[in-house]
């Protein structure tokens, strides 16, 4: 499964989509029915929501279009969500012919909830399982359909710190609700704050490789990292995980990290403790 993994993560970095799609008409269950796809912004989880219509044409590059303008709306909020795991669960949502679907994304960005109004998901339990599949010949076309989406996705979120939770719609569908903590970066004194300097963290062995190394390269993504340090692409996706979390990398559109002025601290700190 992790091997799978890895792979799926090399595949899915953002592209930049098309805000055009082209018409183009298939024989096919599943086929453009001229439905549209809500993306609503929040402030709080009690303000009035910004809405943003996509419509649906050619399906692939519709899930391509959705991912990557709901990856964009997230992080510009301050969000940290893996491509890889709204990728996955937006190609879930061919399971629902893209009926009546919802992108909720709330304030930071780190709190994203997915809603259809399709026939839903009987065996939750299952369905996170890697193996177990409803895709019919059609969805072969735009998806992998063998069952792995949603594992792939939770062991993703989950290397992030976060959270994937399926709940079943109110009359009818799914809603999966992504969740990652909110990491605080401000500096703060000692007296007021729980947030420490850094010159009081501590890396490991493993964990300082992995900053020496971006610092080295200026920017670098976790299949770099795990092929220059000679580890796994998910102990690499880890180590980054924490080192962006406590404010001493920070990643781009494309999930390569580089590194920040904490993180510069930090280094420089590092290497005054050396006499020459």
């Amino acid at each position: 499964m992790r091997d799978f993994l890895r792979q799926v993560i090399e595949e899915r970095t953002p592209k930049k989509g098309k805000e055009k799609i082209d018409e183009k008409v298939y024989e096919s269950e599943i086929r453009p029915t001229g439905k549209k796809v809500r993306i609503a912004l929040y402030d709080s989880f009690a303000s009035t929501p910004q809405i943003i219509e996509l419509k649906e044409n050619e399906i692939r590059e519709f899930m391509d279009l959705l991912s990557q303008k709901t990856y964009q709306y997230s992080h510009d909020r301050g969000g940290k969500m893996p491509y890889v795991v709204i990728k996955e669960i937006v190609e879930n949502l061919i399971h629902a012919n893209f009926n009546e679907v919802v992108v909720s994304i709330y304030k930071d960005g780190n709190v994203i909830r997915i809603s259809d109004q399709g026939p839903g998901i009987t065996d939750k339990k299952k369905a996170i399982l890697p193996g177990f599949t409803t895709a019919k010949e059609d969805m072969k076309r735009y998806i992998r359909g063998v069952g792995s989406g949603l594992p792939i996705a939770k062991e993703s979120i989950e290397l992030s710190g976060g959270s994937m939770n399926i709940d079943d719609n109110l009359s009818s569908g799914t809603v999966i609700t992504l969740s990652l903590p909110t990491y605080g970066y401000k500096e703060v004194s000692p007296k007021k704050g729980r947030v420490k300097s850094s010159q009081q963290i501590s890396l490991s062995k493993r964990q300082s490789k992995v900053l020496f190394l971006i610092t080295e390269l200026s920017k670098a993504g976790p299949s770099k990292v795990a092929s220059e340090l000679n580890i796994s692409l998910s102990t690499a996706y880890r180590e980054l995980v924490f080192l962006e979390g406590i404010g001493f990398i920070k990643s781009d559109k494309g999930g390569k990290r580089s590194l920040t002025k904490r993180g510069l601290e930090f280094l420089e700190n590092f290497f005054s403790t050396f006499k020459v």
